[in-house]
């Protein structure tokens, strides 16, 4: 089975057209590295005034994926691994940034932070994404 991926604008974290996402607006400035900024709000809350890490989680792999897109590479999360360092607060303004670390056959190498203002390192990941073939073009008539 051939993995078909199309962006319709749902996606949770940066869909525009979903009304419970976070619409991420993301700043890609160069080849290589992506950022945005969250508050992450009480709804994505484990323990109380404190954010789920699987949504910090979450929000570190968008950033990476996102960044293969926007460099022109579509990619999946192959595996990641995610180090949750401090407890993010709710309602604290968050910086991610996503890195490529180097490109190994169809694998992606990746990284990305969550940081506060201060520059406060409060989780960090790294994974491997797998290329995928570009979306087929509409043939023109």
């Amino acid at each position: 089975m051939t993995l078909h991926l199309e962006d319709d604008q749902m996606c949770y974290v940066c869909g525009k057209k979903n009304r419970a996402g976070f619409k991420l607006d993301f700043t890609h400035m160069r080849k290589g590295h992506l950022t945005a900024e969250v508050i992450f709000q009480k709804k994505h809350q484990g323990y109380k005034n404190i954010v789920h890490g699987g949504m910090v989680t979450m929000l570190l792999d968008e950033i990476m994926v996102n960044l293969a897109w926007l460099d022109g590479v579509p990619a999946v999360t192959a595996e990641i691994s995610v180090r949750l360092k401090k407890a993010v607060p709710v309602g604290q303004k968050m910086l991610l940034e996503g890195f490529l670390v180097k490109e190994e056959g169809r694998l992606l190498l990746m990284k990305a932070s969550a940081k506060d203002s201060k520059g406060v390192l409060y989780a960090s990941a790294e994974a491997k994404c797998l290329k995928m073939p570009l979306p087929a073009r509409p043939k023109q008539r």
